[in-house]
């Protein structure tokens, strides 16, 4: 659809930039923190442990100011689970508090808004020798947390993001390191769709208490949705683009919107013996959570083709590349698309498409909580840091939003990944993602200074004009 007039964004358009708690903050030990299951993993060879990662923990003050310089009207951070509480239950770590109380104050000093995740990808480890998201207390274990954060920051914080990526939980957790296969299991796939049964359960209950003790905050969830492509107009490869959208996609936001299962979903685990199971009152919970807006990442498409049920499993995948499922769906290289230095295929009009169809299925306010460019950003000599090529990836996605928006989509905001540059999940401190260049290597913490990339001056230009200089 061509439109000839573009509408503009949104008045209170919420503007800013997002960070994870394990990926910035450090102090991965420090004051009273217990150890997460991020804490505890073996990282990759060649990457750098999270002990340290931006040292946001001792430099949020100069964060924030440097957020607060570009114009942020938001900043989506997460909080650390086994910061709050060091052993996932029970006792409540004072100095956690302390800290988020800080954080979120120093944000409200300069009138940014804070969108709080309460959980990214870090279990803590206390609760994983407890069985992680295996155990049907996780569904307690968080819903217990999520009333720690309420009843702590729910006087200041309105906006609330329940699980970040949970469908990437699901669909690649051994590479974000998060999920737990109890020993002796023979059947894989149901062990994990019970797992997001779990989180799914535990979602809804949290949506549901944040209604009901702050009920003026607004909550939504985060996946991480991006529409699949059929590989050609072969009705098979239609079909297999189906397939992976709803286990992708669909599964996560009709569970949050609707509280229902997927039938596509259902019906794929009804053939591997994989349905999960039922506890008494989830039917019921999983329909009362009703979020106020859906939160989404984006950062590519994906495209599929019919799959004849003999190939292997894939090993290759990770939030953004899929081999495909056996029998299901085969993953496609989409030839129309250029990729990044990492791989990950760069797509904005496939953007637009994610946006209308989310919105077009759900009619729920949207924001984008993740979009970004990683790539390998260098300091000169008279620390500049020169990034044109993630210039050109978030503008042309910006300019994606405002199309959708003409087209009639609701979108309340955009962060995009990440405000400053931080540990990447299994990539490292080389792939950069920030406005904010970190001075530091893999295994150099050098001088730790914060320099502002040419991406910094340009994104305070384009919140300035609320969207209407992208030059």
């Amino acid at each position: 659809m061509i439109h000839k007039t573009l509408k503009p964004f949104p008045k209170h358009f919420l503007w800013g930039a997002s960070t994870s708690a394990y990926q910035v903050e450090g102090a991965s030990l420090e004051d009273g923190k217990g150890p997460s299951c991020q804490d505890v993993k073996k990282v990759p060879e060649g990457t750098s442990d999270l002990k340290v990662c931006a040292d946001q923990y001792h430099r949020y003050k100069e964060d924030i100011a440097l957020m607060a310089e570009m114009g942020f009207k938001t900043y989506r951070f997460s909080v650390s689970w086994s910061r709050i509480l060091p052993e996932g239950t029970g006792a409540v770590n004072p100095k956690g508090i302390e800290y988020y109380n800080n954080l979120i104050d120093e944000c409200l000093k300069y009138g940014i808004e804070p969108l709080v995740t309460m959980f990214h990808f870090d279990m803590p480890a206390a609760l994983d020798k407890r069985g992680s998201w295996s155990n049907r207390e996780s569904v307690d274990w968080f819903l217990n947390f999520a009333k720690v954060l309420f009843e702590s920051f729910g006087d200041r914080v309105k906006y609330w993001l329940t699980i970040n990526e949970q469908n990437m939980l699901t669909l690649v957790g051994p590479v974000i390191g998060t999920l737990m296969i109890p020993e002796g299991c023979t059947n894989i796939l149901k062990e994990t769709y019970q797992q997001n049964h779990h989180m799914l359960v535990a979602q809804a209950k949290a949506m549901a208490l944040c209604h009901e003790l702050l009920p003026n905050a607004k909550i939504g969830p985060a996946p991480n949705i991006s529409v699949v492509y059929s590989a050609s107009c072969k009705p098979e490869d239609t079909l297999a683009a189906q397939n992976f959208n709803a286990i992708r996609n669909w599964l996560y936001l009709d569970m949050a919107v609707y509280g229902v299962y997927n039938n596509l979903v259902w019906s794929y685990l009804e053939e591997h013996d994989a349905v999960p199971v039922f506890a008494p009152g989830d039917e019921e919970a999983l329909k009362n959570g009703r979020p106020d807006f859906i939160g989404f990442n984006y950062y590519t498409t994906s495209t599929a083709q019919a799959s004849d049920g003999t190939e292997k499993e894939g090993k290759k995948a990770d939030q953004q590349k899929a081999d495909g499922i056996p029998g299901v769906y085969k993953g496609f290289r989409n030839p129309n698309l250029l990729t990044t230095e990492f791989g990950w295929e760069i797509d904005p009009l496939g953007f637009r498409a994610t946006m209308r169809e989310i919105y077009s299925r759900y009619h729920l306010p949207m924001i984008v909580t993740e979009n970004g460019l990683g790539a390998y950003d260098k300091l000169t000599e008279d620390k500049k840091v020169h990034d044109p090529y993630r210039i050109e990836y978030l503008r042309k996605h910006i300019e994606q939003i405002r199309l959708a928006i003409t087209d009639g989509c609701e979108m309340m905001g955009y962060c995009p990944w990440s405000a400053i540059d931080l540990i990447s999940t299994h990539e490292g401190i080389v792939k950069r993602y920030g406005f904010i260049y970190v001075d530091r290597e893999e295994f150099d913490l050098k001088t730790m200074n914060r320099y502002r990339k040419d991406s910094f001056y340009w994104y305070k230009k384009v919140i300035a004009s609320n969207g209407e200089d992208l030059a």
